[in-house]
């Protein structure tokens, strides 16, 4: 955990506010799914067979359950990507509720494994700033009573699919609340590896 890059931001926070994340496009017509599970809730999509929305609050900080073994599973009665979707090419099977989160036993552990939490992410995104900003979560629930996330996933009007049928997200924004303050993050779903991931904050002086 980068406590200096935590200090440094809690300290921007209190001179600046953040701006309001949009939603998905208008062109992602209903039907969707909503759906409420023992962690987190979700917007769900089935003809992207992807998420829109989700939502979680981090519950584990100093979980450290092993993760060994376990992969994504599908659920029963609702069409969502599979692992011929993530299979030869850069997308990661992106956890949006992380599992880091929710380590405290292998019971919790497995229930972020579900393809409801899963989103195509480009590898250099899910494996580097996206993960190290999991961490700054985990390290804001060790010294504040919450810390509740919203996820956003966005997609372009006409985008591309991976030969197994998902839709490829464009990007993810992330709002991340706690002590009455939100911040808001939006990554493009692409390579970032090596960037800092305070550089995706989105920060608007007050009026």
């Amino acid at each position: 955990m980068k406590w200096k890059s935590l200090l440094v931001l809690l300290l921007v926070c209190l001179s600046s506010t953040i701006s309001k994340a949009q939603t998905w496009g208008e062109w992602i017509q209903v039907p969707v799914d909503t759906i409420k599970t023992d962690i987190f809730k979700v917007i769900y999509y089935e003809d992207y067979e992807q998420p829109l929305e989700l939502w979680y609050t981090v519950k584990c900080p100093m979980g450290d359950a092993s993760r060994s073994g376990m992969d994504f599973y599908t659920v029963p009665g609702i069409r969502t990507s599979n692992n011929a979707d993530y299979e030869n090419n850069v997308w990661d099977k992106g956890h949006l509720a992380p599992a880091g989160a929710f380590a405290c036993d292998k019971e919790t552990l497995k229930k972020t494994f579900s393809y409801l939490n899963c989103a195509l992410q480009h590898e250099g995104l899910n494996r580097g700033p996206w993960k190290e900003l999991e961490e700054f979560e985990r390290g804001l629930a060790k010294i504040t009573d919450r810390v509740d996330v919203h996820i956003i996933v966005c997609f372009d009007e006409e985008p591309k699919k991976v030969p197994g049928g998902a839709v490829i997200p464009s990007g993810f924004t992330k709002e991340i609340t706690f002590n009455g303050t939100t911040l808001t993050f939006s990554f493009p779903n692409k390579d970032v590896s090596g960037q800092d991931w305070g550089t995706f904050l989105i920060l608007t002086e007050y009026d």
